[in-house]
């Protein structure tokens, strides 16, 4: 094989990757409108299903061709978990502090995805997930070792974290360096439903790692939850259904986001 025709097969594998994951932004666009919809429904009083990943993915799984869509969903997470591997990789800040904090974020972004692939991949397999539940086991296998309190509330402290660095990201409209964003009223747009998304979610992660810290003072792992229980949690604040109204909204706002992050986003 001559060099030219390598260099035009691994260009033609880095189109390949880059629609992949394009088609994981898409996937995470889909799940979060699904999310928005039951939280939405949930503030209604009309909801049943799980408002996270796994009652997403299990909605999903459900519709026509739903086996099939699963499996492009765990295509394109996996696709984007490796993608922010590189971007890891990749990382070259000549401020050392923030290179390594760059790369940590991409790190932990594609945990994320990863651990979402997988729940599609056991559905998908016949297997049942929870997201929640999973959040119980783990609150009670924490409380069961030795300092399992301090570990607990060190891992409800990052999840809160998580939730207001998505707020932060949303009102300083820090997303947009990521995006090659259209100008005029497309490119304002993307902005709005970038900053109401952000704000949304990081609202409702930053409500799951708040959970975690209850749990762990109040020695009750069953007071964990993931998204789900946040949601749910927010229903019984003063005004709650309209809180998690608005959340839920937002959520679905988030969604539409990621569709224009699957053609915008820098690769």
């Amino acid at each position: 094989m001559t060099s030219a025709s390598a260099a035009a097969d691994k260009a033609q594998d880095s189109t390949a990757f880059r629609v992949a994951a394009r088609v994981g932004y898409v996937v995470l666009g889909l799940l979060h409108l699904l999310i928005g919809v039951i939280a939405v429904s949930l503030a209604t009083g009309s909801g049943g299903d799980s408002a996270d990943q796994s009652g997403a993915l299990q909605q999903v799984a459900e519709a026509p061709a739903g086996k099939v869509l699963l499996w492009v969903v765990v295509v394109g997470l996996v696709a984007l978990a490796v993608w922010q591997v590189a971007d890891a990789v990749a990382e070259r800040d000549p401020d050392e502090k923030t290179r390594w904090a760059h790369r940590a974020k991409y790190v932990g972004t594609a945990v994320a995805y990863g651990a979402i692939a997988v729940t599609g991949f056991t559905i998908v397999s016949g297997g049942h997930s929870d997201s929640s539940q999973s959040s119980r086991t783990l609150s009670a296998q924490l409380l069961a070792m030795p300092g399992g309190i301090v570990l607990l509330v060190v891992v409800g402290l990052a999840v809160a974290a998580i939730g207001v660095a998505f707020v932060v990201r949303g009102v300083t409209k820090a997303f947009m360096k990521n995006l090659s964003s259209p100008g005029g009223t497309a490119g304002r747009g993307i902005r709005t439903f970038g900053m109401i998304g952000y704000v949304a979610k990081g609202i409702a992660v930053g409500v799951a790692g708040i959970l975690f810290i209850v749990a762990a003072f109040s020695h009750d792992p069953n007071a964990a939850g993931g998204i789900d229980s946040a949601l749910r949690s927010l229903a019984s604040l003063p005004f709650g259904q309209v809180v998690l109204w608005l959340v839920g909204a937002g959520l679905v706002v988030y969604g539409l986001f990621c569709f224009a992050r699957a053609r915008y986003a820098r690769m």
